[in-house]
């Protein structure tokens, strides 16, 4: 059990590593971590690069989280002896090595993105009805305050409040809960830029080129 436990582990936290930044980079040839916010994930990619290649990171880091899922879930129930609630704690457990991995990638000195699209693919496989409700709190807020950031910590919020609901453990809850801790460490700079006013809105995406 505990071989089963660090390989789905590991390979999850390798999944985390593909970045779809990476791919940007050779279509575009601009390196997401040295253009405009100097981050590597979709958001940044909106902005810097314009609405397709924002779509396009989106889809491949969200769909590392789906795959990561799907496949934990697979070899957990198909080659293993454990129990539900074990399964659904290394499913969770699972979710937060794809968000290391893409937070902290081993090819990029451990500096990745900040693990928002991946942790939306890992809540679309887990709860797909919830997921897409999530998703949807999400854009509402972000819109309102014109601040994906907010969204992003309603998410994170959402996400924690229903596994309390839906999950036989209360060990899901304190999982994501760490992850928007460490969610909120790496948006401090974030933070501070909205604090005094400097932090790109979600209407700036927009008017980006295409």
């Amino acid at each position: 059990m505990v071989i089963a436990i660090v390989g789905v582990l590991i390979i999850s936290y390798f999944i985390g590593c593909i970045h779809g930044s990476n791919i940007a980079q050779l279509l575009s040839g601009v390196n997401l971590k040295e253009t405009g916010l100097g981050n590597a994930g979709a958001s940044n990619a909106t902005l810097s690069l314009g609405w397709r290649y924002g779509i396009l990171v989106g889809i491949i880091d969200i769909g590392k989280g789906i795959f990561a899922i799907l496949l934990t879930r697979y070899i957990l129930t198909n080659y293993t002896d454990f129990i539900l609630e074990q399964i659904s704690i290394l499913i969770y457990l699972s979710g937060a090595a794809v968000i290391l991995g893409h937070n902290f990638p081993i090819h990029m000195k451990f500096r990745g993105g900040k693990g928002t699209a991946s942790l939306i693919g890992i809540f679309l496989t887990i709860n797909w009805k919830i997921g897409l409700a999530s998703i949807l709190f999400l854009i509402i807020i972000s819109l309102v305050t014109n601040y994906l950031l907010v969204g992003v910590f309603g998410l994170y919020i959402s996400f924690g409040v229903t596994s309390l609901i839906t999950e036989p453990t209360i060990w899901p809850f304190f999982i994501i809960m760490s992850l928007l801790a460490l969610a909120y460490y790496l948006h401090l700079e974030n933070i501070e830029r909205i604090r005094l006013g400097t932090e790109p809105k979600v209407t700036a995406a927009f008017k980006k080129r295409t």
